[in-house]
């Protein structure tokens, strides 16, 4: 008989549902861009007015997160948490769906998806600022050459220049860092899932009344309510679930690297979702820009 202890294994029960969990996630999220196209419509046939979709999604998908805060008897947020989760709020449920959308008015998804791959380094470089970090200078390149290679992406898409919806997308990536970066604070304190309802049911008073106020007047084609019925459920609250859930069982730093799969996910589904076609330009700038991803995640941020 050998003493010998039994070899342990190389990746955990836990681990293995986490990046399932997380890939679960992030295909959810994928899916947000052409699915937002899909609810908005193009500019030259349009469907649900941006900010109606801003709003309505925020605000459906406020009562599902009540539901959810009663049947777990959630803690309330302290005075200390409100804050960070009102700039969450204003980055997630207003800045990122609100810009986002009126840029997919004019910009196919495929677009969109590469532009906004940057949004994990832009989070990044938003929390080494907030959390005053030092990060390393090779953080600094790929963040200068990331952003660099985003804007050379859009102007080659517009023939040369910068268009007004390249700005949008770009504003719904600073928006997004600033809000994932506030929630992450708050997220020290309670469980993430229910910050994320937090934010929904605390920012009711501002959607609810929009939603009613921009109701679609004119009829709607039942692909458009789709879409829209997808962004509420899955995008603006479920998707968070799974993401959240896979960072929890299989750790943040392993888990949150399937994140970089989501632009090109997002590229995927815009062909039968939307009917785009698949360009090799296209999928070189959004494999260039998940190479840069990568390897300014994993450039040190040491503590200031």
């Amino acid at each position: 008989m050998s003493g010998r202890p039994a070899p342990a294994p190389t990746t955990t029960g836990h681990e293995t549902r986490g990046f399932a969990y997380g890939l679960l996630g992030v295909t959810i999220f994928a899916m947000t861009l052409p699915m937002t196209r899909l609810a908005v419509g193009p500019a030259d046939a349009p469907q649900l007015p941006p900010l109606f979709v801003t709003a309505g999604r925020a605000a459906c998908a406020a009562g599902l997160a009540a539901l959810y805060l009663l049947a777990v008897r959630a803690a309330r947020p302290q005075r200390r948490h409100l804050p960070d989760l009102a700039v969450c709020a204003l980055g997630t449920v207003v800045g990122f769906p609100l810009f986002l959308a009126m840029a997919l008015r004019h910009v196919e998804a495929m677009h969109a998806a590469v532009v906004t791959g940057v949004i994990p380094l832009g989070t990044a470089m938003v929390a080494a600022v907030v959390m005053r970090q030092r990060p390393s200078v090779g953080f600094w390149v790929c963040a200068v050459a990331g952003c660099a290679l985003v804007l050379a992406f859009a102007a080659h898409a517009g023939g040369g220049h910068l268009s007004p919806a390249d700005g949008l997308l770009l504003l719904a990536v600073a928006s997004t860092a600033f809000g994932y970066v506030a929630g992450a604070r708050v997220a020290a304190d309670l469980p993430p899932e229910q910050v994320v309802s937090w934010v929904l049911v605390l920012s009711l008073p501002l959607t609810l009344p929009v939603m009613l106020a921009t109701w679609p007047e004119a009829p709607v084609r039942p692909a458009a309510w789709g879409g829209f019925a997808y962004v509420t459920v899955f995008s603006m609250w479920l998707g968070f679930f799974a993401w959240y859930r896979g960072l929890a069982l299989g750790g943040t730093m392993r888990v949150s690297q399937v994140q970089l799969v989501q632009p090109f996910l997002a590229l995927l589904f815009a062909v039968p979702v939307l009917g785009e076609r698949l360009d090799a330009t296209t999928v070189a700038f959004a494999l260039a820009v998940i190479a840069i991803v990568f390897v300014g995640k994993r450039m040190p941020a040491g503590a200031r």
